[in-house]
């Protein structure tokens, strides 16, 4: 592999790509073992340099003008080779970049040429939201451990946008990741001009009298379809920090002490929409006030220690509306911005899930009126991070909840009292990641810990467990430069508590112990702990020409119990799936990529049971316009379900076809859009149809507008009612019954945005939902492992409806009802937040919420019936929040 010696502030030429090539197919084919390819790899090619020049003086004055002597003297970075549209040709677009620093802060001026200076897209948008305007992108390994980096971009418009890769990856990006730092640009008759101040106590890196960074450069311009890097990096090349160049030059800068202290005030007031005059806690109007703060400190130069104490999140969007019939709970995405950032290290395959810090309390006042309570309060939480000069990556999170005690009323005795609902509990979660050999390889692991401070014996302990610990090691393999890995994991959790709480662990929907026909599993209403494993492997080729795979294996035993702070649906799985996928990434007639995939997944309990499979055929192709379609086949065979009767037996799933199309607009057109369809149709009548869109316009340069509408139809032939006692031997004396379910759902996102500078915007959100399903055709299950229903009106059965929209069903001298379980739902979330940045780190927030929800008589909705929304009744919330950002030097 030829490499020409590098020069300061200059270029060299590009590696070559047939060299690279060849010793990728020779590295391919050749049988050697695992561990030597782990070590002898191709390098990758990093030999450009550029020189960051010290400034003497005065700091130049942030305006993105240029025109400080500085700027024209330094050397700059200058040749920039395209991804897009054509791979390894020089831009069409001419950029220069240079690099200054003085001991404060890091500085970069650059000159963004344009054939069309007047066609240069600016869009006005609010810090952080991309948009479709040109980029100028500037990523730093400040550790130059050629894995993670920091990124700063900016827009003609001086809208700011920065993100942290946490691996080597240009698409795994953390935009929780929210330094303080500054940036302007101008446009000209040349194209624009901007100018960034990266202060050094934002970025992480060694204390050394000279440092040397990782550093790439790229220039986007969505207008003509144009990506173009200082350090190429080809679309079928992995990594993104392992291919950086180098930053030179910056001397005798030492990190600072990082101190920043954020304290906040809060208000609030609610307006209930509706008021029980009965109940003594219902109030038309609530008001509060809170004060806290957030503190930043640095840890030496390298790690840095997050603190927050009673903690606001006011400013968060609600979560999507939904009607969950399953018995599995849905996992919303973290929003709170202190949870949300440096959150991959500390994932464990699902083993911490942040939401459960602060969730709604656990436990029941069991009255007939309580004050209401939507979450557990956040005492304090804090948080570790950092990385050390050994590419030791540590992670650490911990947090306490407050006790929660909600007064009752006894509506009999007209008596008030007061329960606990949910215990003190402390929250502990850290992760490390070590990095390996020149390819990346990795070794790491996380560890998590539950304490509640429960009395035994009391209602609270037959609810949750009293602690909870969880673990797992995870290793990664990589060689080749990174286009091949394998890895393997293996995890466990225990809890501890009383026998109550314990045995609605076993009862719970991950396992169903309960289950009369599993011989793997026992129900003990004695046991006072519960653990259980996991375990998997894999091994992936992610890079290449043209063929990818990926291969895995997995399993999770029946006791595994990870959701005292972890996300689990089920567990009691074992699984493998195979992947394999061709691709064309040089572009050619009518395409410029593809690709085809077959993909297969099949998975058993650990009583051997085949639960479910699937066989699919997916192609993604960008066309020569730029469009992109997407398209997606697939077969799920019978199977047999541990679950669909919630703790009964075995029951058989139908075998299912189904299809997928998508087609999305151009990549950073001024209005993009995407259009999907899918359908399915399985076995006993059973069918569902789903079309949603997304569209976003940008009528000025200061206006965002967005609809996202859905519609779903379908018939579920498989959907659990109930279980009701005296049923048929062959069901162990249960009925398990079940029905028909015609579920019709339509729901929209709204978004209408205006953007007055990158520091002041109003943001409006509203999302109308309607949702109806009608239970028909009920049935039971007649045996274990069976794929059919007995269908009440038939074999001796009968089954009549009542007035109320209950049924009566006679099966011999057996009858039972079964209540209406009809529904027809409104519901309309909305809000709009007001933000004003209106010092460097300190934000005002106004945030008016609504929240309304109704039902309607049963009938199939439709996309109109989204407006009826409007007139369900609910709750209003109005906040004002202010916070300062106070450095300490």
């Amino acid at each position: 592999m030829p490499i020409t010696a590098a020069r300061a502030g200059g270029v060299k030429e590009q590696c070559s790509s047939g060299a690279v090539r060849r010793i990728r197919t020779a590295l391919a084919h050749a049988i050697v073992p695992l561990v030597l390819a782990a070590v002898v790899v191709p390098r990758p090619c990093d030999a450009q340099t550029v020189e960051a020049t010290r400034i003497a003086g005065a700091a130049p004055r942030l305006d993105g003008r240029l025109t400080e002597t500085l700027w024209a003297t330094a050397k700059p970075l200058d040749t920039f080779l395209q991804r897009d549209p054509d791979e390894g040709a020089p831009a069409r677009e001419r950029t220069e970049v240079r690099f200054a620093y003085d001991e404060d802060a890091l500085w970069i001026g650059a000159r963004m040429f344009s054939t069309d200076p007047g066609a240069v897209r600016a869009l006005v948008t609010r810090h952080d939201r991309e948009g479709s305007s040109e980029q100028l992108i500037v990523s730093l390994d400040t550790h130059h451990d050629r894995r993670t980096a920091y990124t700063f971009a900016v827009t003609p418009a001086s809208v700011r946008i920065d993100y942290y890769h946490p691996s080597d990856d240009e698409d795994s990006e953390d935009d929780g990741f929210d330094p303080v730092w500054q940036a302007q640009a101008r446009r000209d008759s040349l194209g624009w001009t901007a100018e960034m101040r990266i202060p050094f106590s934002q970025l992480r890196f060694a204390a050394a009298d000279v440092q040397v960074w990782g550093v790439n450069v790229v220039r986007s311009v969505p207008a003509k379809n144009e990506r173009s890097y200082w350090m190429l990096v080809r679309r079928d090349e992995p990594g993104w920090a392992s291919r950086m160049g180098t930053l030179v030059g910056i001397r005798d800068v030492r990190p600072s002490r990082r101190i920043e202290i954020f304290p906040y005030v809060a208000v609030d007031a609610r307006r209930t929409g509706e008021i029980d005059r009965a109940d003594p806690f219902s109030e038309e109007q609530e008001t509060h006030a809170r004060v806290g703060a957030d503190l930043k400190v640095g840890l030496g130069p390298s790690f840095t220690v997050d603190v927050t104490l009673n903690p606001d999140f006011g400013q968060v969007e609600a979560d999507p509306a939904e009607v969950n019939l399953t018995a599995f709970e849905t996992f919303f995405e973290e929003r709170r911005p202190f949870f949300a950032e440096g959150a991959e290290l500390l994932e464990g395959r699902g083993l911490f899930y942040s939401r459960r810090i602060g969730a709604p309390p656990p436990g029941d006042a069991n009255a007939d009126y309580a004050e209401r309570l939507e979450h557990t309060s956040i005492l304090g939480a804090a948080k570790l991070t950092g990385r050390t000069p050994g590419k030791l990556a540590v992670s650490a999170l911990a947090a306490v909840t407050q006790r929660e005690r909600v007064r009752t009323f006894d509506a009999a005795t007209r008596t008030f009292g007061n329960t606990v609902v949910a215990p003190l509990t402390g929250y502990a979660v850290v992760g490390a990641q070590q990095q390996l050999g020149a390819s990346g390889s990795t070794l790491g692991g996380v560890l998590t810990t539950v304490a509640r401070d429960i009395d035994a014996g009391s209602p609270l302990a037959d609810v949750v467990p009293h602690n909870a610990v969880s673990g797992i090691v995870e290793g990664r393999l990589r060689w080749a430069g990174g286009a091949y890995d394998a890895s393997a994991h293996f995890g466990f959790t225990h809890v501890r508590g009383d026998s109550g709480a314990i045995l609605g662990l076993q009862r719970s929907s991950r396992r169903y112990w309960q289950r009369p026909d599993a011989s793997h599993v026992r129900l003990d209403p004695r046991r006072r702990s519960l653990g259980g494993t996991m375990f998997g492997i894999n091994h992936s080729k992610v890079a290449g020409e043209h063929w990818l795979w990926d291969i895995d294996y997995w399993q999770e035993s029946p006791g595994l119990e990870p959701n005292d702070i972890g996300a689990f649906g089920s567990v009691d799985d074992r699984g493998f799936a195979l992947d394999l996928v061709y691709r064309e990434t040089k572009p050619q007639g009518w395409y410029r990529s593809y690709s085809v995939a077959i993909e297969s997944t099949t998975e058993w309990n650990f009583d051997g049971v085949h639960r479910a499979s699937e066989v699919a055929l997916e192609f993604n192709t960008t066309l020569a316009n730029y469009l992109q379609f997407s398209s997606a086949f697939w077969h799920n065979p019978r199977g047999q379900s541990d679950d669909l009767t919630r703790g009964g037996p075995l029951m058989g799933t139908a075998r299912s076809w189904g299809a997928a199309v998508e087609l999305e607009g151009r990549d950073g057109a001024r209005t993009e859009w995407s259009v999907e369809a899918d359908g399915e149709r399985e076995e006993f009548d059973g069918w569902s149809a789903e079309l949603q869109g997304d569209f976003f316009f940008h009528p000025g340069t200061q206006w965002e507008i967005g609809i996202s509408p859905s519609w779903e139809l379908g018939e579920d032939p498989r959907q659990y009612v109930m279980t009701v006692a005296g049923g048929r031997p062959e069901t162990f004396g249960s009925r398990y019954v079940f029905a028909h379910v015609d579920r019709s759902e339509v729901a929209a996102r709204f978004r209408v945005n205006y953007t007055f500078t990158p520091n002041l915007t109003l943001e409006t959100y509203a999302e109308p939902f309607a949702s109806s399903g009608r239970y028909h055709r009920f049935g039971e299950l007649p045996a274990p492992r069976s794929h059919e229903l007995l269908e009440y009106g038939t074999a001796g059965t009968a089954i009549v409806r009542n007035g109320d929209g209950s049924h009566t069903v006679t099966a011999g001298a057996e009858s039972f009802e079964i209540d209406n379980e009809d529904f027809n739902v409104r519901s309309l979330r909305s809000n709009v937040v007001l933000r004003w940045e209106w010092h460097p780190g300190s934000t005002l927030f106004l945030v008016w919420q609504q929240d309304q929800e109704g039902d309607r008589p049963f009938g199939r909705v439709r996309p109109s019936d989204l407006w009826d929304a409007l007139d369900t009744s609910g709750d209003s919330f109005f906040a004002v929040k202010i916070s300062y950002w106070l450095p300490v030097r």
